[in-house]
Parts: C-alpha cells; structure tokens; sequence
C-alpha cells in the first residue's frame, strides 16, 4: 500500500512512522515547509517527499491529510482533485461536520473523515514517534454516500497502527468533543486568566496555588494557533456545551446563595459517579479495584528513576503516574496508580524500604464505594 501524507507535523509524521512499521506501507509526503519536510525526511516518517500535492498523490492508494483545521477543506478539496479515483481520503482534523461537508457530492463516496484522539505538547516531526496511536480513540466519520469497502479498509489500517476504530455521525462527533475536549480547554483557560488577573489583599493568587489548581489547568495557553481554528470551526457545539455549564454553575451559585447543603452533597456524588466511570474505562481491567499511592520526593536527579526501579523489582505494575513538583526545596509529591490492595501494600512498603513515607488510599471500586 501506498500512503500520502499531506502536512508533515507531528501528527502527519506519527502516522508515516506507524503505518510503514505496523501495516508495511509504502509513506510519502508533501509540506509547503521545507523545514517540516526536513524534520519528516530526517526522522524517517516518509521515504520520499515532493514539491507538490499533486506529485505526493499521485500513485497513492490512500491520502491522510494532516493539516490546521482551518485549512482542512481547502486541501482536502485539492487532494481529492488530484489523486487517483482509487485512492480514498481521510483526514486527522478534530472537528468533523465543516469538513465532511465541505465535500463535493461526487467525492463522497472515497473520502472518510476522522480524528485521532492523543497527541503530545511537543512539535514537529521531529519528536513523531510511531506508538503515538497505541490505545487511542480514532474517530471514522463515515456517512451515507461513503464506500463501505474503502471505509472497511480505513478501519482495519486504524487497527493496525493500535488505535480503537470508533464510527460516529460528524455532527455527533463535534459535540461529543466540544464537551470533553474544548469546553475543558475553555474552562482551564478561565481559571487560569481568572486567578492570574486577580490579587487577595496583596496576595498574588497564583503564588499559592495547590495541586488541583494545576490538574484543571494544565492545558491552559495551548497553542492559540491551533485552537482558536478549532473553537471557532466548533463554535455551535462549544457554545452550546457552555451555555450548558453556565447553567449547571449557576444552579450551584443557588445552592451556595441558598446554603443547601442537600444539593451540594448530591452534586457531589453525581461527581464522583461520574469519575468513577471514567476511571473504569481508563483501566477496564482493573475490576474498579486502583489505589493511589503518594510519596514525597526530594527534586534530585535519580529520585524518580530509583522509585520506578524498585517498583520495577518488585513486580508491581505502574498503571499512571503523575509528579506533582512544588519546588526545588520543596521537591514534589509523586501519585503512583496500581491495581489491588496488595499491589498498594507492597508498593508502601517498597518505598519505606527506600526512605520514603507513602501512603495508600483506594481510589474506585466495582461497587460504588469511595
């Protein structure tokens, strides 16, 4: 098989790398910068690059193209345009209806919208690393005039490079990740400009700010060249995802304004359910039985490298691992996930062992307990 990316990133490049590992294709490329083509060349994600889209496509059997979701229409309508009526055409944009229905409707028929769901803070095909998909949701957006033979083969390709296939409507999709996806990047936006706008009686709110504060604000300030594309290409979605949190916040300003303890504690629990759910499609395998272990540690070189070759030693299997870093005095508090009672046992013991005071609590169960 031969594959044409268009748009040689880190997602572009990723997906050369996986496809020529995974499924033996044949990768090549095009980017209108030479230094992209540079970095994909170098990295090994495409065999070959060209000068143009056209010549990139020309003998391809499938096109991804892996551009700015702003420019994705354009460039989907200029590759179905110039490759081979037997070349199919997706794309990896992470809003679907604009592009989907950007598409003439005598190129229907070969061209399946989709969206991988991971990715990375780094750029570039510099940093491509074919394992990116492993475990990943890939959204196909199929619709009625698509081929089913050419969607068929997308599906198995997707499998292939170690991604979950999951078909959805493009409107469907939209909304599902404007609710867990962009309307999470608003809101870390919002408490990030909220706190750092504000001062407490001369206190700056973000020299103070805690572990959670940094949890729910993690994506803040991401790459506004990418996003402000994607809220705006989203933006029915996203605003009705907000218009829907805005209520749900003010339905809690009435409980705090009310002093209703009631409701604050069912919305509470509905939280936690909800957590929990999450949790147990995280680790389907895990029969809702994690523990969390957390452990202090000092910031010095070797210290987190020691903790995960002791654990290592000690047959226990990390599930997630978060570092928390407070500061170069302070160190930082390392949350180690692992599955069972006795795995969480052996892990405090482990890190008595190795001087380190850690404490284990369960943190989901099959039962609904926390």
């Amino acid at each position: 098989m031969r594959v044409a990316i268009v748009g040689l990133g880190l997602m572009g490049g990723s997906l050369g790398l996986a496809l020529a590992e995974r499924a033996g294709a044949c990768v090549v490329g095009y980017d209108p910068d030479p230094s992209a083509v540079a970095a994909a060349s170098a990295r090994g994600c495409v065999s070959e690059a060209f000068a143009t889209v056209s010549e990139a496509c020309a003998d391809a059997d499938l096109v991804v193209v892996c551009v700015p979701v702003a420019a994705l229409p354009a460039t989907v309508a200029e590759v179905l345009a110039a490759a081979p009526e037997r070349a199919t055409v997706t794309d990896i944009g992470s809003t679907k209806a604009n592009v989907v229905g950007a598409v003439a409707a005598d190129q229907r028929h070969r061209f399946v919208g989709g969206h991988p769901v991971c990715g990375s803070e780094a750029r570039g095909a510099a940093s491509a690393r074919p394992e990116l998909f492993e475990g990943a949701t890939y959204f196909l957006t199929p619709v009625h005039d698509t081929d089913p033979a050419r969607y068929a083969a997308l599906h198995q390709l997707v499998a292939q490079i170690g991604a979950r296939p999951v078909a959805i409507d493009p409107g469907a999709h939209d909304r599902l990740v404007g609710l867990t996806s962009h309307l999470p990047h608003v809101m870390a936006n919002v408490l990030a400009t909220q706190a750092g706008s504000a001062t407490i009686d001369g206190h700056d709110p973000l020299a103070a700010v805690g572990g959670s504060f940094r949890d729910m604000t993690r994506v803040a300030g991401a790459n506004p060249r990418i996003w402000v594309d994607i809220f705006l290409d989203n933006r029915e979605a996203l605003a009705d995802a907000l218009r829907e949190h805005r209520r749900r916040l003010d339905e809690v300003l009435g409980a705090l304004e009310r002093a209703d303890a009631g409701f604050l504690a069912r919305w509470i629990g509905e939280a936690s359910s909800a957590r929990r759910r999450t949790l147990d499609v995280a680790f389907p395998d895990a029969g809702g039985d994690l523990h969390g272990v957390r452990v202090h540690v000092p910031d010095r070189p070797g210290a987190i490298s020691g903790i995960a070759q002791a654990f290592g030693a000690a047959r226990i299997n990390i599930e997630d691992f978060v570092l928390h870093h407070m500061s170069p005095d302070r160190g930082g508090v390392i949350e180690v996930t692992v599955v069972g009672a006795e795995a969480a046992e052996r892990a405090v013991q482990v890190l008595d062992e190795q001087g380190y005071g850690a404490i284990a609590t369960r943190i989901a169960t099959g039962t609904g307990e926390a």
